[in-house]
């Protein structure tokens, strides 16, 4: 097949690709049926007329054994010699069957019945063998009308004496078998026109939801209204299977299209804020505040604080556009202790007003990626402190539960209501928008907290009470090796340490 052939074949609707293929194959499966049907009918046909020639010579046979069982004998002046009566082949003239008898003595023909025009020519090769005691089987002849011919011996007393060569005309079994080969030949005709305008239909039937779901679909596009759904089918088939994925993809796609634009609003507005906020800043070291130097500390302090804002929000979405690109995590050994009294002294400066302070600190090591760690257990202390009006307490904990570790955040807080709760792990999902706003929280950080706990086979649990405050716990599994022990305390143990 050319390329542009299979081009072209590629390009047709699928429903003509189908019909073509039912035809196609149908087509093929008739004419292996056909051509069965018509060597089993041929070799029935043959079968049947080898059938009516081996009978034709046994009676022969018969016949001439009943008339020479006392044979005439006379004296030739010499011996005695035996005179045979000649095979009656003349009984057989009223049938299709033709027959000639050929004498031992010269192999000339000797008889031969009425009932056929000319006489049979011989096959040579064929009556030698039957002259020399074989039956060779049943062969066509030549010559028309075809004739199928058998050859047999003339036996008397066990000697050869002649051969009977018996014929029958091929000419009904002939008109027969190309009466057969019109009848499949039409029929089969007239059976691939009915498959292929039954195909079409049967396609056109099955690929009706198709269209309905196609139309339906493009409706969506045309109209960008999402909340459409395609109907369900009744019937509990493929069809039904493909229309519930649509739809559930539908709902998948309209939920990340209101991701991205609440993305696309808290993002822009984040960034509009601190630039704003540097802009008006600016604007006031260009009126003189750069001679004063209480107004200069105060606006470059602004500006530092809203570049890091900036800084931070680029790089939480920089974590999370990792995370979606596979990024695997360091795995190496990491003092859980040290880290937290690092976060303690970063998460210092930002309290304003809140205590911070750390609860229970246990000596622990895990495996996994340290800063990966450490900035989950920030974005925790940071989400804490924004959410803790002043007076309040944020503690940080840490403590062995099982074979696993246990980093907790816990404040005092405003809390989180029952229907965000489920949600405060979504990314750019904020309970409180207009307070985080205040606060310079985009929505990120809990998201990122939990990436980080899946990350290391962990997972981040969290406890609220509206009014009362929050618990959010990061637990980490241990090693399996050290069960979370530092390597200076297994020393201690009797441990042996590794050179």
């Amino acid at each position: 097949m050319k390329l542009s052939d299979s081009r072209h074949i590629a390009a047709m609707p699928l429903r003509r690709r189908l019909t073509i293929s039912y035809v196609g194959f149908f087509a093929v499966a008739l004419i292996i049926l056909d051509i069965g049907l018509y060597l089993i009918v041929r070799q029935a046909l043959f079968n049947s007329i080898d059938n009516e020639l081996r009978l034709g010579a046994q009676l022969l046979q018969q016949e001439f054994d009943d008339s020479n069982q006392m044979p005439r004998a006379y004296f030739d002046g010499e011996q005695w010699l035996v005179r045979l009566r000649a095979p009656q082949v003349q009984n057989f003239e009223t049938t299709s069957l033709v027959v000639q008898a050929f004498l031992l003595e010269n192999g000339e023909l000797q008889q031969r019945t009425s009932n056929a025009q000319n006489p049979l020519e011989p096959n040579r090769q064929l009556l030698e063998q039957a002259l020399a005691g074989q039956s060779p089987d049943p062969s066509a002849g030549v010559g028309q009308p075809r004739m199928r011919e058998l050859y047999t011996p003339l036996m008397f007393r066990n000697k050869v004496i002649g051969v009977f060569q018996i014929a029958r005309s091929m000419k009904d079994a002939d008109l027969a078998l190309k009466l057969l080969f019109y009848a499949l030949f039409g029929g089969g005709v007239v059976v691939l026109l009915a498959a292929a305008r039954g195909g079409t239909w049967l396609t056109r039937a099955a690929f009706r939801p198709i269209d309905e779901i196609t139309r339906t679909a493009q409706s969506i596009v045309r109209a960008e209204d999402l909340s459409r759904r395609v109907p369900v089918p009744p019937t509990q088939d493929e069809l039904q299977r493909l229309t519930i994925t649509i739809n559930d993809l539908l709902a998948r796609v309209e939920a990340l299209f209101g991701t991205q634009r609440r993305f696309v609003a808290d993002v822009s507005h984040e960034l509009r804020t601190p630039l704003a906020a540097m802009q008006g800043n600016l604007e006031v070291l260009d009126r003189g505040a750069a001679r004063d130097p209480q107004l200069l500390a105060e606006s470059l302090s602004d500006m530092r604080r809203e570049v890091a804002r900036l800084i931070r929000m680029a790089n939480d979405l920089l974590l999370l556009a990792q995370s979606d690109a596979g990024v695997q995590l360091r795995h190496e050994p990491v003092e859980l202790d040290t880290l937290l009294l690092e976060v303690h002294r970063e998460l210092r400066p930002l309290a304003e007003g809140v205590q911070l302070r750390i609860g229970e600190e246990d000596q622990i090591v895990v495996p996994g990626d340290r800063d990966r760690i450490k900035q989950a257990l920030l974005n925790l202390g940071i989400n804490a402190l924004q959410h803790t009006p002043p007076g309040g307490s944020v503690t940080l904990s840490l403590a062995r539960h099982g074979d696993r570790a246990e980093l907790s955040v816990a404040d005092t807080g405003v809390g989180i209501g029952p229907d965000d709760l489920p949600h405060i792990f979504e990314r750019f999902y904020r309970a409180d928008r207009s307070r985080s706003r205040g606060r310079g929280g985009a929505g990120l950080g809990l998201a990122i907290v939990k990436w980080i706990a899946e990350m290391h086979d962990g997972q981040v649990q969290v406890e609220s009470t509206p009014g009362l405050g929050s618990r959010f716990s990061l637990f980490l599994p241990l090693d399996p090796q050290t069960n979370g022990a530092v390597p200076e305390l297994q020393f201690l143990h009797g441990a042996v340490p590794h050179v």
